[in-house]
């Protein structure tokens, strides 16, 4: 197991590496100037200086090689430097945000809290909720208890956020008035009047995105179950006189769960990214809001390293699940 994991971080590093030139190749040829919004009045000579300040006139190569380096190699080490109060990155440039012209990572630090209280609560709740709900449903299957959960889910799939977020601030809000439409981030949870309030405007948006989550996994949970109830192993473990609770708990559940961790590994780095449409409508200042104003301000470095950081996620997860794998089921082997 462990040559398999040293052996995956290293692939990972060159994919990692096409992932990030990839990146930096498509938002450079996408249309769109930082120049765009400045003034008319601006002289053309001033405009050029500007951009020049912003590094854009170096070919793209030398550009593409100055943000690697910054990302793989300056921001760790202001990390490390903010952790441990040293001095490593001491005078390296960092990556700038041409909108705010600040650290784009000292940004990105203070939206991720609120992405964290909100996505992933939701994703925490979803992920609770759904696993008994595939686990009775695959049980019980064609029981009343599985069609309800089958039409919930069918909900989940085939309702988009936009909608739901909006029929619940119509209902919980406009016409009930039990909870605020609009998420405040400069809320300070210092007692128990403040933690109340930050339940309650957690409600709703916690509640349209762990409805979508709910409905995956628990179609996932529910055919798996379905694949292992009627195994050999599983009446032999019955014949053997063990306990049903036992035999669903002990050896259909470990079993089931190896293509359910995939799926919930893989919807973690989507917990960082940010939920962006349910970020917008409840006015969350998370990671997804802040990836949508870098778009559309045509702030490169903001999108540069916000996908590269879902791209690193997303390949972390992946080498997570498969090690899972081997926890799960011992017949699994690597090396």
């Amino acid at each position: 197991m462990l040559t398999y994991t040293i052996r995956r971080l290293l692939i990972a590093i060159p994919t990692l590496l096409i992932i990030g030139l990839a990146i930096f190749l498509l938002l450079e040829l996408a249309p769109g100037d930082p120049m765009a919004q400045v003034p008319l009045t601006v002289p053309p000579e001033v405009k050029q200086a500007m951009r020049e300040a912003l590094g854009l006139g170096e070919p793209i190569h030398v550009r593409f090689w100055k943000w690697l380096v910054q990302i793989l190699v300056v921001e760790p080490l202001n990390l490390i430097d903010t952790i441990f109060n040293t001095t490593f990155a001491e005078g390296k440039l960092r990556i700038i945000s041409w909108q705010t012209r600040s650290p784009v990572m000292e940004i990105v630090a203070q939206r991720i809290p609120q992405t964290l209280w909100v996505v992933g609560m939701s994703y925490v709740v979803g992920v609770l909720i759904a696993l008994p709900i595939g686990i009775i449903s695959a049980y019980r299957q064609y029981s009343v208890f599985d069609q309800v959960g089958t039409f919930v889910s069918m909900i989940g799939y085939s309702v988009p956020p936009f909608f739901t977020g909006v029929l619940v601030i119509v209902i919980f809000s406009v016409q009930l008035g039990w909870l605020p439409s609009i998420y405040d981030t400069t809320l300070v949870v210092n007692d128990w009047d403040s933690f109340v309030l930050q339940l309650q405007q957690m409600v709703m948006p916690v509640m349209v995105l762990a409805l979508q989550t709910t409905a995956q996994i628990s179609r996932f949970m529910r055919a798996s179950m379905l694949d292992n109830l009627n195994q050999d192993y599983v009446r032999t473990a019955r014949a053997k006189g063990m306990s049903e609770s036992v035999v669903v708990l002990r050896h259909v559940l470990r079993n089931s769960m190896i293509p359910v961790v995939t799926v919930i590994a893989l919807g973690v780095p989507a917990v960082f990214g940010g939920a962006i449409i349910t970020e917008q409508i409840f006015k969350v200042n998370g990671i997804g809001q802040l990836l949508i104003t870098a778009i559309q301000a045509n702030d490169l470095p903001m999108v540069h390293t916000l996908t590269f950081i879902f791209a690193i996620l997303i390949v972390l997860f992946n080498l997570i699940a498969d090690v899972l794998y081997g926890v799960l089921d011992p017949r699994i082997r690597y090396d």
